[in-house]
């Protein structure tokens, strides 16, 4: 699991101040949740910025950034921004609190369970 330990030490001072946080390797590099909901993660020298559903089609217009495949398939919400997209501290923390913001906002996967058992 090769993933850039600088830019992962630069998201933790981001994510420092947050409750809940924890890391998980995932996907070939290393996540960070947020009460159990991915926020971003590392992938090799690029960040994986959650920027959820109605904002992927405007992340991917962002320079430096490119869509997130999984098996082959793009993976709606996600984006990657490769290191030139990470230069500075603010552009770092622009992506993460995105994150931060989507992930805080989303239902945990016991409710979204019981959203769909509704339903049905």
């Amino acid at each position: 699991m090769a993933y850039d330990e600088g830019l992962a030490e630069r998201v933790r001072g981001v994510l420092e101040e947050q409750r809940g946080v924890s890391e998980k390797k995932m996907f070939g590099g290393l996540c960070f949740l947020l009460d159990g909901k991915m926020c971003c993660g590392i992938m090799k020298d690029a960040l994986l910025a959650r920027v959820g559903a109605d904002q992927h089609p405007a992340a991917l217009k962002q320079k430096h950034t490119r869509p997130m495949e999984f098996t082959g398939r793009p993976l709606k919400g996600f984006v990657l921004v490769d290191p030139g997209g990470l230069d500075s501290e603010k552009q770092l923390e622009a992506w993460v609190n995105q994150g931060i913001a989507v992930a805080r906002l989303s239902p945990s996967k016991r409710q979204a369970r019981r959203v769909s058992r509704r339903r049905t």
